[in-house]
């Protein structure tokens, strides 16, 4: 409900007259003093002004007329209010008191203006508010309420300042209480003062956080007690001047000072002509007993029939009461409903226009009312609300609350406006309301044609909300006989090794999945759990049979050569494992690109789109990572932010999008953009869930980050503060090899022994399953080091066969990172070969951070060996590229070695495809063209040295490997004619 003051207004004597509070003159002076600041605040062109108001007391204290003496003094002042009461019987009707607070102001914006104050949010916070109708999409409820969370800053902002009133927040439906306590936390934030009120003992268990903000804002909460004796006595005079002392105590005793009740005793008094005298204080706890219970007696003894069932029909729809609603569900004729209306105004039951809304002058009078039905009339009538509320085009989100105290009766009707119901519920964010409906739906029951199904949109749900219920649920709808078409069954048997996979039970999915495609027909179901299983099975920690499953993949792809889903999809898992396997790069991007439509994901394999969820289009992204693809790589990241933004999935999904963006610029050498995604990545894993593969995997990769930025204390705190140690996590493999990553944070603590015992350990696991890649698990290169002070021997046989293995891969960063590994573990001319091959591969790599460390390595080497100029060309190399990655520990090395040759070092230059300077654009012109190194500097008449560094330069600022360069750079590919 929304009301715009004027501070110019006159307002009619009526319009301002309000309950009168005693002994609330402290509170009431409070809420003027911060209304006060909130308005000349704001004149003075202050933004950041909110405050709270807390009020909390038993029924009756005065709380809601509190919050109407605020709301006239802020019109008064001219100040715009947002008011909302949470009813009772409607804390099951999702975002109901939201709607109640912003729906009336929204829907009055200009179109302009709405659409400024929704932004990229309509589609996801829109049918929240009631604003845009759903799409039939599943909303992910914390991705609603960042929406509304975004609605309302800009709604503060284009109408401030504002006041915000909400009563009976003890009633309040799920969805606006998780909305109103981030509101009241972000409240100082905003032009805003936010006055919310509540029974005292009645906040229920779930507002752990509200409780928390009252206990820190202990100043600004209220608890109203009962009246003081004088303050009765006001009471009492104001309707009887005569009333003797001891009558005025009599009322105060039985009423314990509640000015709810003081007011009804009175008015009880007044309508039995009983005079306010001492002989007739008896009289009064039989007449306070009548007033506090008002039972269905009491209210025949007050109210004609008519009026009575007029108003036992409003407490069926407790707040914002439509008239032509509540006049059919109490079978009323309009005149008839018209006269029950006005005479429940005269006796101040209802307030609000004849045509509605009306409301209920207090809280308790609607609870009573609703009391005085009897169960049996009660459970029909909420029958006859739903239907009504259905006629009158309300949505079924308001009206299904209604059948849910209905009894089941074996109604399919029911059961099917359940279902829709629940769609309905999902489509707007509020999964827990859906879950009630399809509950209910399952006791109405369904037929035992439809009840698997039931079982399974109950499941589905949960998904997001509850994994273990959803498990569960999946299972029984499984089992459940007569069982779920086939299709539905396919869907069924993969969200359920998808609840397992992301619950950290990998074994649980792929066995699942496997076992599940043996049993289905062949057809594209069928195939559908095939890749579903290798697909999970390529995740797991431990493996029984790596190369087997390898094979049997392999089998798989080969066997379906056309261009369908299901074909694309074996081929990208495929290419994943040759990836992993360390096998030849020029046959995994083969068999990517056949699996991509013009190296972009294909519409049936979307992020949001696919079959197989967010993991498979994942792998694709991992594939163009570990094959130096960084820049199609982070483009398929970002089309992933993009889409889970728009499909409003802000939890998991959107975190592993967040750390693949965080590994890509890791590898990528934009290691400060790197820890930003990361701990990003870190922050959602932890509000998502603790212990879930994706915290693993942030934590590894932010600590490989802090090292390769010279932090080793702070990279060993966090795996220590995250327990990344061994056993690692129980089922999932973590990305990059957790073991690997662990045994490098001990080599850089120094810990060689330590590192060498948990990196042979590595080596065994992964060699007997097949698994070779080098950049994955650098596990040889880094033991190679641990062993080397020790036994050099066994270290250079193991950084030879580390060469060896990323030379069969054949990515350049793979084998560039080898060779400088190598060389860690030689000394003299052959270490300055190594590295000086080092330099030029990684050269044409957008690995830019593996590239630095070659740099100043081969400048170190070349300095020991004496050729200082030489050493000097490299090490500015290193340390410029060093800065440029915000690599401190490697600027400060090379600021260390150039010191030592008593060399200064230069300004570092810019990054990004616009920097590359017009002799780099006439280079990368040329590569694209096909031309060698030697050719372009045969053709531009420079040296070869100049063109790798110019080479270098050029895939370093775009982030692409050579085959992926003409795309990055937007130039056409000519090659030259062969022979």
């Amino acid at each position: 409900m929304t009301e715009h003051g004027s501070a110019d207004a006159r307002h009619e004597p009526a319009e301002l007259e309000q309950p009168r509070l005693y002994e609330r003159e402290s509170a009431l002076q409070d809420a003027q003093q911060a209304l006060d600041r909130l308005r000349v605040q704001y004149a003075a062109g202050g933004v950041e002004l909110g405050s709270l108001l807390l009020y909390s007391g038993k029924a009756g204290m005065g709380k809601t007329t509190m919050l109407q003496q605020i709301r006239a003094l802020a019109g008064a002042q001219g100040i715009t209010v947002l008011s909302g009461r949470a009813g009772e019987q409607r804390i099951k009707e999702p975002f109901h008191l939201l709607r109640q607070l912003l729906l009336g102001e929204l829907a009055g914006l200009p179109a302009e203006e709405l659409d400024e104050v929704l932004g990229e949010w309509h589609a996801v916070a829109g049918p929240a508010l009631g604003l845009v109708p759903p799409t039939g999409e599943d909303l992910d409820p914390q991705s609603v309420q960042q929406g509304l969370d975004v609605v309302m800053t800009q709604l503060a902002r284009v109408r401030a300042p504002l006041v915000m009133l909400v009563d009976d927040l003890q009633w309040a439906d799920q969805e606006s209480l998780v909305w109103l306590e981030s509101l009241a936390v972000r409240c100082p934030e905003l032009p805003l003062l936010l006055a919310i009120a509540w029974r005292t003992g009645e906040l229920p268990d779930r507002v752990r956080g509200f409780r928390s903000l009252v206990a820190g804002n202990s100043h600004r909460h209220l608890e109203f007690q009962g009246l003081t004796p004088p303050a009765v006595g006001k009471l009492v005079r104001e309707i009887f001047q005569d009333a003797e002392d001891s009558f005025i105590r009599q009322v105060w005793a039985v009423t314990d000072g509640n000015p709810f009740l003081v007011n009804a005793l009175l008015a009880k008094v007044r309508e039995s002509g009983i005079e306010p005298v001492q002989e007739n204080m008896p009289l009064l706890h039989d007449l306070a007993a009548e007033a506090q219970g008002m039972d269905g007696d009491y209210w025949m003894g007050k109210l004609s029939i008519e009026a009575l069932k007029f108003a036992q029909a409003a407490a069926m729809l407790d707040t914002e009461i439509l008239p032509r609603v509540a006049t059919r569900i109490a079978a009323l004729s309009p005149a008839t409903a018209a006269s029950a209306i006005a005479e429940l105004r005269r006796h101040q039951v209802l307030t609000g226009p004849a045509d509605g809304p009306l409301e209920f002058v207090h809280p308790l009078l609607a609870t009573s009312l609703y009391q005085s039905i009897r169960p049996a009339i009660r459970t029909a009538m909420h029958g006859k609300a739903a239907v009504e509320l259905e006629n009158a085009g309300r949505p079924l989100v308001e009206s299904s609350r209604h059948l849910l105290e209905t009894y089941p009766d074996d109604e399919r009707e029911v059961v099917v406006k359940l279902r829709r119901a629940a769609r309905e519920h999902l489509a707007v964010g509020a999964p827990d309301a859906a879950v009630r409906c399809l509950e209910r739906a399952l006791a109405e029951p369904p037929e035992d044609e439809i009840r698997a199904r039931v079982i399974y949109e109950l499941a589905c749900a949960t998904l997001l909300t509850d994994p273990v219920a959803t498990a569960n649920q999946l299972k029984l709808a499984l089992d459940t006989v007569p069982g779920l078409p086939a299709d539905l069954r396919v869907d069924a048997v993969f969200r359920l090794s998808e609840v397992l996979a992301h619950s950290g039970r990998l074994g649980e999915a792929t066995d699942l999945t496997l076992a599940e495609a043996q049993r289905t027909d062949p057809g594209p179901g069928r195939t559908r759990l095939a890749v579903a299983h290798f697909m999970w099975a390529a995740f797991q920690r431990d493996e029984a049979d790596g190369p087997g499953r390898s094979s049997r993949l392999a089998d798989l792809a080969s066997g379906m050569p056309g261009d369908d889903v299901n074909a694309r999809a074996a081929r990208a898992l495929r290419a994943w494992d040759l990836t992993l396997r360390g096998s030849s790069v020029t046959r995994v991007q083969a068999l990517l690109d056949s699996a991509l439509d013009q190296g972009r994901l294909p519409a049936e394999l979307g992020w949001t789109t696919n079959p197989w969820g967010l993991e498979l289009p994942g792998i694709i992204a991992l594939t163009h990572i570990y094959t130096d693809r960084l820049d199609r790589a982070e483009q398929l990241i970002d089309d992933a932010i993009w889409a889970f933004g728009v499909a409003g999935w802000e939890g998991a999904h959107l975190g592993i999008a967040v750390f693949l963006m965080g590994l890509a610029k890791f590898r990528r050498g934009a290691l400060a953009e790197a820890e930003v995604e990361l701990r990003n990545a870190l922050r959602i894993a932890r509000r998502v869930g603790p212990d879930l593969p994706l915290q693993w995997d942030a934590v590894g990769v932010l600590a490989d980050t802090l090292l390769a930025r010279g932090r080793v204390e702070e990279a060993r705190k966090l795996a220590a503060d995250y327990s990344f140690a061994p056993p690692y996590h129980p089922d999932a493999i973590v990305l990059p090899d957790a073991a690997t990553l662990y045994g490098k944070l001990l080599l850089a603590q120094r810990d060689r022994e330590g590192a060498a015992g948990v990196l042979r350990g590595v080596g065994e696991q992964l060699t007997a399953r097949g698994w070779h890649n080098t950049i994955w698990a650098p596990w040889a290169g880094h033991l190679a080091q641990a062993l080397y002070p020790e036994r050099p021997e066994e270290a250079r046989e193991l950084a030879e066969w580390h060469v060896q293995r990323a030379r069969i891969f054949g990515v350049a960063s793979a084998v560039g990172s080898a060779l400088r590994m190598n060389a860690a573990v030689v000394e003299g001319q052959r270490a300055v070969e190594l590295l000086a091959e080092a330099v030029a591969v990684l050269g044409t790599s957008p690995a830019a951070y593996e590239h630095a460390c070659a740099l100043v390595d081969f400048g170190a080497a070349l300095r020991r060996a004496g050729r200082l100029a030489e050493a000097t060309e490299q090490l500015h190399q290193g340390m410029e590229l060093a800065v440029l990655c915000n690599a401190d520990g490697l600027v400060h090395r090379a600021r260390r070695e150039l010191n030592a040759a008593g060399l200064r070092p230069n300004l570092p230059r810019s990054t990004g495809r616009d920097a590359l300077s017009r002799n780099e654009w006439r280079v990368a012109e040329l590569i694209v063209d096909g031309l060698t190194p030697s050719q372009i500097a045969e053709r531009l008449d420079v040296p070869v040295s100049l063109i790798n560094r110019r080479i270098a330069a050029v895939h370093r600022k775009t982030g692409s490997d050579v085959e992926g360069l003409a795309a990055a750079l937007g130039l056409a590919i000519e090659r030259p004619d062969s022979d």
